[in-house]
């Protein structure tokens, strides 16, 4: 008798290779691979006049439409959806739709071009010095913290001497990027003026970038550092406010021509992880604060081609959230840009084990991997020696080679 199986696939490609090793016809192959991948789209905020149509489209093609009880009789003022089709059910919805009203056809644009960012996995990030490609294997950013009172490394690295050896000990282990830092970002930590924050970072960055040609970021939330820091050697702004703190912060961008990490983050460090943390859809905000910081930075000159971004693990989230952004991270492929994720030596994993900070190795080796298999293509750690290990396990398990 046939044996049956489960068919899993991590990317199109996969499915597209399936048929062919079944000896399928090209153009069956054409065909029937859209067929093969089944997507669920969650809409917000949809007015009932509107869901009511994609309901009814959304079953014409043999897919379906899920919507609030109401909203057939238009007793609520609006509903979610949560659309549920093949990707060829899913691209036939969206013709039918464009030239519906009630904003039917902007959704048809978006769920096309939404479509096309999930199956994305290779960028180019363009910054003042060169093209990094990321996607073909995950790139690991060395932590360098040149702080009194980062929350698992305050003071070991604030001496000049002893941070600029760090970070060449981290690009010996292997880092592809290192993320230099002077003020730190843990829990209830205040602010420090910019000439401190300088005065710490800027001969770090200088030595480092006329040591090695590894990109080096610089990790600030402050225009005036930024500009000095690129002028110094940076090439990337790794910025935990996504560009909000500081007015001056996108326009030091745009000019610089640095690349820019966008970040979500609950208020600010000092009270991120004080009073309510809950969230009445944790994906649905931070995915539509993310692309909302997306469409800034490109209103301001900045290109999508210079973004990477980043969930936030840890700001303003959590133990749970911190989980469940790990394990959900896919949702995140509907940005289009590469993901960033830092779970290196985050109090949530020690809650986990009942491991102190400075002990999480295999836990961040656990952490580091998870974020790859679901979606990250750059982490940012504590251990570089590790995590590129595991990166290139990861990245052997998930692209199906070594």
């Amino acid at each position: 008798m046939w044996f049956l199986r489960d068919l899993q696939f991590a990317h199109p490609a996969e499915t597209v290779a399936l048929l062919q090793d079944t000896g399928v016809d090209p153009h069956g192959i054409a065909a029937m691979q859209p067929k093969m991948q089944h997507l669920n789209i969650h809409l917000e905020g949809v007015s009932c006049p509107a869901a009511n149509i994609i309901k009814q489209e959304m079953l014409a093609v043999g897919g379906d439409a899920a919507v609030a009880r109401g909203a057939v009789s238009c007793r609520l003022p609006a509903t979610d959806v949560v659309l549920m089709g093949t990707r060829k059910q899913l691209g036939r919805f969206a013709g039918k739709i464009a030239g519906q009203p009630f904003g039917l056809s902007v959704l048809a644009e978006r769920l096309k071009g939404l479509i096309e960012k999930i199956d994305r996995d290779s960028w180019k990030l363009i910054t003042p010095r060169r093209e990094i490609a990321v996607g073909e294997k995950t790139l690991v950013m060395g932590i360098v913290n040149v702080t009194p009172d980062s929350f698992s490394d305050g003071g070991r690295y604030l001496e000049h001497d002893r941070a600029v050896d760090h970070a060449l000990r981290l690009v010996a282990e292997g880092a592809d990027v290192i993320d230099i830092g002077g003020e730190s970002s843990r829990p209830g930590a205040l602010p420090v003026s910019p000439e401190e924050e300088m005065n710490r970072v800027l001969p770090v960055i200088a030595a480092v970038a006329g040591r090695t040609d590894i990109p080096i970021s610089i990790d600030t939330t402050k225009a005036k550092v930024a500009g000095r820091a690129i002028a110094a050697g940076a090439e990337i702004i790794n910025d935990i406010s996504a560009l909000r703190f500081d007015e001056q912060m996108p326009a030091v961008a745009r000019d610089s021509g640095a690349a820019v990490i966008l970040m979500h983050m609950l208020r600010t460090p000092r009270d991120m992880q004080t009073g309510d943390l809950s969230y009445r859809s944790l994906w649905g905000e931070i995915v539509s604060f993310l692309a909302g910081r997306i469409e800034d930075a490109r209103d301001r000159g900045i290109p999508e081609e210079r973004i990477v971004i980043d969930p936030g693990l840890g700001f303003g989230k959590t133990a749970t959230d911190n989980l469940r952004l790990i394990r959900e991270l896919k949702e995140c492929r509907v940005l289009g840009r590469p993901i960033l994720m830092g779970p290196s030596r985050k109090s949530f994993l020690g809650r986990i084990t009942g491991e102190t900070l400075e002990n999480l190795r295999e836990e961040n080796v656990a952490a580091v991997t998870a974020c790859i298999l679901n979606g990250a293509r750059m982490v940012r750690v504590h251990e570089v020696r590790a995590a590129k290990k595991a990166a290139a396990v990861a990245d052997a398990i998930r692209k199906g080679r070594s």
